[in-house]
């Protein structure tokens, strides 16, 4: 190959970088709605997680994801760049997107009134959200509440669960 030829491959590859960065920061403004809707939608996950008739299993999804941040055992290294906080806001993501689908829709829409958030919005920015979510990954993290469901029966059933705790308090009362 001639250095043209090289220099020319090398605009255009710049150019194709360039144009993408460009679709990418175009993509990225459709979230600037969103984003700004973000504490208002804080507000309408801590409402239903204080809430008693949200199930407890949705509430220790939030729960795991919370203790996932707080951990600092990250799937990917905070210190690579962009995408080293990445996995934090899919985890997060995630967690708030499984736990809005366990919560029945009159205590939702109870809430939404309560906060003044607009129905529709909501909907339209889940919808939005959830398209980022590649569908083969939604549809194993869409399994989670259930697998949880049956491990809790089948530990419930083993009568392990009163062994465990009186363990735990007696290594307690010793300590």
């Amino acid at each position: 190959m001639s250095k043209r030829d090289e220099r020319e491959a090398g605009r255009r590859g710049q150019k194709r970088s360039a144009g993408g960065a460009i679709r990418r920061a175009i993509g990225l403004l459709a979230f600037l709605p969103v984003a700004s809707r973000v504490p208002a939608y804080a507000r309408l996950v801590w409402a239903l997680a204080v809430d008693d008739r949200t199930p407890a299993s949705r509430k220790a999804l939030l729960g795991g994801a919370l203790g996932y941040l707080l951990l600092g055992r990250d799937l990917i290294p905070d210190d690579i760049p962009v995408i080293g906080g990445l996995d934090d806001l899919v985890v997060v993501a995630l967690a708030i997107d499984l736990f809005l689908d366990g919560v029945p829709d009159p205590l939702l829409s109870e809430k939404l009134h309560e906060l003044g958030i607009d129905r529709v919005a909501f909907d339209r920015d889940v919808a939005q959200i959830r398209r980022l979510t590649p569908g083969p990954l939604r549809r194993i993290i869409r399994r989670i509440p259930a697998g949880l469901a049956t491990l809790g029966g089948a530990i419930q059933e083993s009568g392990v669960g009163p062994r465990i705790r009186g363990w735990i308090n007696k290594e307690e009362s010793l300590a």
